[in-house]
């Protein structure tokens, strides 16, 4: 497939100032053709494989969550990240340790990736004292400052505000840190995701946009929510760098973050990535998914991100048969070690409803 990229021009910002660029039009309409990765990988077999083995880890992560949910284990609201795992791994893994990286309530797969220990993500899923949040936050707010993980967000849109303001926080204090923000599709349609590009673009900050494409919001599609479903091209109306991107090809995913990584880090500038990808799942684990039928869900499931990603690999001589078979075993065993941590954890103390309530606690 073809890529489709819009650069804005113009001489690159001072730290506190600069110009405005002028949008180059793409020559096709991106909603067709999504860019794709190069031919061959160029990563080494270490990226590669940790790449592979992280999308695995988020996989059957994300199916022992549905296991225990169905048995009463995890409470509360669950959305699992099955087959959108491209998307979280990919973008970050072209990003550095300090980098931030804010999401939605669709967080648990972008938690472990940016470095939250599984154990860590499975003990706040538990309520437990041991998961990141303390058992307070749950499912849609796992939350890590040590590894700037700052936040599954549960209001649609909230995040991305927030990121925003860490992107100005980091211009404002002349570091390179760059700050990385997901969110669904059915965000676009709230007005903080306007106002943010507006403001990116405006005052040049280091924020990278990437809206996870699934399609429906909720259990509506997009064709019945937006009007003009072209998310990339809404980059226009702020002259904002912006690309179309295959989520379930994980190196398209990794290869196009490290571009906007690169506008961002040099110069200053916001991009704005869209990713087509696709949950198996229904919304959360309440949803029964009657809006969709079998057979569109089998269509994806045909390009399953890890699938294909395995096939590359093995193509490339990067992985063998008894590879694939070793990551599983390790996945297993690193799953099946987080539900024991989660299981063993303590129930936090009662007196913990009182702390991180106000910056200054009260006496």
């Amino acid at each position: 497939m073809s890529s489709q990229t819009t650069e804005p021009r113009g001489k690159p910002n001072s730290p506190r100032g600069g110009a405005t660029g002028v949008l180059d039009a793409p020559p096709s309409d991106p909603a067709d053709q999504p860019r794709a990765q190069s031919q061959e990988p160029s990563e080494d077999r270490e990226t590669l494989t940790k790449i592979y083995h992280q999308m695995l880890l988020i996989r059957r992560f994300e199916e022992k969550c549905a296991e225990a949910y169905s048995l009463g284990k995890i409470g509360g609201f669950c959305h699992l990240y099955i087959g959108q795992e491209a998307v979280g791994v990919g973008a970050i893994s072209a990003l550095r340790d300090d980098d931030y990286v804010l999401t939605s309530y669709r967080e648990h797969g972008q938690a472990i990736a940016k470095g939250i220990s599984p154990e860590a993500v499975m003990a706040e899923l538990y309520g437990k004292a041991g998961g990141c949040s303390g058992g307070k936050g749950g499912s849609m707010h796992l939350f890590d400052k040590r590894v700037n993980f700052l936040g599954g967000h549960a209001i649609v849109g909230g995040q991305i505000a927030l990121a925003t303001g860490v992107a100005f926080a980091s211009k404002y204090q002349e570091t390179d840190q760059v700050t990385l923000c997901f969110f669904g599709e059915a965000a676009v349609n709230q007005g903080a995701f306007h106002e943010s590009l507006n403001m990116a673009q405006l005052w040049k900050l280091p924020c990278i946009y990437i809206c996870e494409n699934n399609q429906y919001g909720m259990g509506t599609s997009l064709a019945r929510a937006m009007s003009f479903q072209n998310v990339a091209y809404k980059a226009r109306a702020y002259e904002l760098a912006s690309e179309f991107v295959d989520g379930m090809d994980v190196l398209a995913m990794r290869q196009a973050t490290q571009r906007a990584v690169k506008r961002a880090r040099e110069h200053y500038l916001p991009t704005l990535i869209e990713a087509r990808t696709y949950r198996y799942m229904g919304h959360s684990m309440s949803d029964p998914g009657k809006y969709r039928t079998r057979a569109e869900i089998e269509k994806y499931q045909e390009r399953d991100p890890i699938k294909a990603f395995t096939a590359t690999l093995k193509a490339q001589g990067i992985l063998t048969d008894k590879d694939i078979a070793d990551f599983e075993a390790q996945v297993n065993e690193t799953v099946a070690r987080s539900v024991r941590f989660a299981e063993e954890s303590a129930e936090p103390d009662p007196s913990e409803l009182y702390q991180d309530v106000y910056a200054n606690p009260l006496n």
